[in-house]
């Protein structure tokens, strides 16, 4: 059955028909777990970070799944002429981090999460910085938006977009095609939270199942296992912002 389409503001669909055909042609497409997808109510689709191209696959997913995602992204993106009014006019949502106006993107999202609209955020707030891609320590925005809020929290992985543009890489490889996969995973269970603090402990606890939830799903994907310590970038040293390779040079 095709699911039901989520309403779509004028600039998203401008970018879906600019966008979804080059997608289509330039990729090869193994979508599943489509059912775990929340399309009632508000809620907050969490995805791993791979490669600058891993926007648009897992975009590219949730709008086949009938739903219109506004993303957290940087606000540098949103500051490229054209291109930020288009992402403005979609109702993605600048993040303004390190600076008086982080929370503005917090209250922004809990707001859309509360009208009824699916908010995507990166957990780890960057590329991941593991050696083998896996997913890293996460911040705690997303369990504070679903705290706050009582959402679903929805796992969404995707493993192929950084053979089309490498972690940090500037120039795409587009051919031969490459193969994306997106799969989405059961909502993650903060139930027992709910009438807690919000505390930094209860922030940390609902993060580390979230990260739980996307490694094991990457697990699955991948067909591998993840190392047992989760990758902390603080912990050896790499820059948490900016390219960290160019940083070590």
């Amino acid at each position: 059955m095709k699911p039901k389409r989520q309403k779509r503001p004028g600039a998203f669909l401008f970018a879906v028909a600019v966008l979804r055909p080059l997608l289509m042609a330039l990729t090869k497409r193994r979508w599943s777990g489509g059912e775990n997808l929340v399309r009632d109510r508000g809620c907050v689709v969490v995805a791993n970070h791979l490669s600058y191209a891993d926007p648009l696959v897992v975009a590219h997913y949730l709008n086949d799944n009938g739903i219109a995602p506004s993303f957290l992204g940087k606000v540098e993106v949103f500051n490229i002429p054209v291109i930020g009014k288009i992402l403005r006019s979609a109702r993605q949502i600048p993040v303004y981090r390190e600076t008086g106006q982080a929370a503005d993107a917090y209250r922004a999202a809990v707001a859309a999460v509360e009208q009824g609209r699916c908010i995507v955020i990166y957990p780890e707030a960057t590329l991941t910085r593991d050696p083998d891609l896996w997913p890293m320590r996460g911040k705690t925005g997303a369990a504070r938006i679903a705290l706050q809020t009582r959402c679903p929290v929805v796992p969404v992985v995707n493993w192929g977009a950084q053979a089309i543009i490498g972690p940090y890489e500037s120039k795409p490889d587009l051919l031969p095609i490459k193969e994306v996969i997106v799969r989405a995973g059961a909502p993650v269970d903060l139930a027992d939270l709910y009438e807690r603090p919000i505390t930094r402990e209860v922030l940390q606890q609902a993060t580390d199942r979230i990260m739980a939830a996307l490694t094991g799903l990457l697990e699955e994907v991948r067909g591998e296992k993840a190392p047992t310590t989760r990758f902390d970038p603080r912990a050896v040293g790499i820059p948490t912002k900016g390219n960290p390779t160019k940083e070590q040079r």
